[in-house]
């Protein structure tokens, strides 16, 4: 144990998935009751084309990125919201439209020294301490609006109409979980990767679905298993040199089948 904190990447590494890990499991208990799973997938890989756009320019790939999945994710939500497309179709066709410019990009670039396979499966390794300022700057932004409209998204996600009835700014509200996704979606690719960003999205909260369907606790459930597959996968990814954006994502769905085998709704089936 004490080898996995002699290396300074490491300790970067272990940092850099913790903030990840806390941001991703805080709102992963809306994405699931929301039902935006699919659209946390799209995201994610719609990153893909602002990364390619920020080596096109020469700039920082996650500057890039923020701003171009914001702008698609906000595109998604008023098209599926307004009724032009329904949710799966708008998200499909953005998200392979955006697959497609960042390939497209990619080309005109002709860089060979841009790390697709680190983007695209995470290269949590080689987070350095920029990435970590970067991380906590715009972990505090997601951190704060999950805050400050903490009980106005819970009303949001168990009862849309009531909460537009009872005179809350529903549609705020919905562009604002869209905007707190999408920057989580970014911060979290250094570390998972574009391919498997959406796990962490949608595993901590769908865990802690099976144990609770009180928020307060699911929502503390979710912490605590993001925590969990984030030490013990990067612990298990450096002692069995394995990817660690794929072994925490790995650890995180092994608790999810544990918890479906333990859940008191399984029980009470049988």
């Amino acid at each position: 144990m004490a080898d996995f904190f002699a290396f300074q990447f490491m300790r970067y590494a272990l940092i850099a998935g913790l903030m990840v890990s806390v941001m991703c499991a805080l709102i992963s208990s809306f994405v699931v009751l929301k039902r935006l799973s699919f659209l946390g997938a799209g995201i994610s890989h719609a990153a893909f084309g602002g990364v390619a756009l920020g080596v096109l320019l020469g700039i920082n790939p996650l500057y890039s990125a923020l701003g171009f999945t914001w702008v698609l994710t906000m595109i998604i939500g008023y098209v599926s919201r307004t009724g032009h497309l329904s949710e799966d179709t708008a998200i499909g066709i953005a998200y392979v439209a955006a697959m497609a410019l960042g390939t497209i990009f990619l080309g005109f670039a002709r860089s060979y020294n841009f790390d697709v396979f680190g983007y695209l499966f995470g290269n949590i390794l080689a987070v350095t301490e920029t990435d970590l300022h970067i991380t906590a700057a715009l972990g505090a932004v997601v951190l704060a609006a999950l805050g400050l409209f903490h009980k106005e998204l819970v009303f949001l996600a168990f009862d849309e109409e009531m909460a537009q009835v009872v005179g809350l700014p529903v549609r705020f509200l919905y562009y604002m979980l869209l905007s707190v996704m999408a920057l989580t979606v970014v911060i979290a690719i250094k570390v998972v990767g574009i391919v498997l960003v959406s796990a962490l999205l949608v595993l901590p909260g769908a865990t802690s679905l099976q144990l609770t369907k009180n928020i307060v606790p699911m929502v503390a459930l979710s912490l605590v298993c993001g925590l969990a597959s984030t030490l013990s996968g990067l612990y298990l990814s450096y002692t069995l040199d394995l990817a660690s954006g794929a072994t925490i994502v790995l650890t995180a769905t092994v608790l999810f089948g544990v918890a479906m085998v333990v859940s008191p709704r399984r029980r009470q089936m049988s």
